[in-house]
């Protein structure tokens, strides 16, 4: 893959308790990942603090694979922009 670059993850780790969403980020990945639950922020940071979860930063943002799940994360404000399944 051209452009990606793997960066220290500990730095979106070190501030996973910047890590939120706007409203319509969260009924944007709500619908993306057919949740129930109302707080995609926690989901998301569960998924993200997986020490299986693949992250690398692209541009200004920050990329988060595991299971079949790929979150982006601004790299500046720690917003989740959204949150959709990878196709196997």
């Amino acid at each position: 893959m051209k452009d990606i670059h793997i960066h220290n993850t500990d730095s979106l780790l070190d501030h996973i308790d910047k890590i939120h969403t706007t409203e319509l980020g969260t009924g944007r990945i709500k619908k993306n990942l057919n949740l129930e639950t109302d707080d995609v922020v926690q989901y998301c940071k569960n998924i993200i603090s997986n020490p299986d979860c693949r992250i690398y930063k692209k541009g200004k943002n920050w990329y988060c694979e595991a299971g079949h799940v790929k979150i982006v994360v601004n790299s500046y404000s720690y917003t989740i922009i959204t949150a959709h399944r990878i196709k196997p």
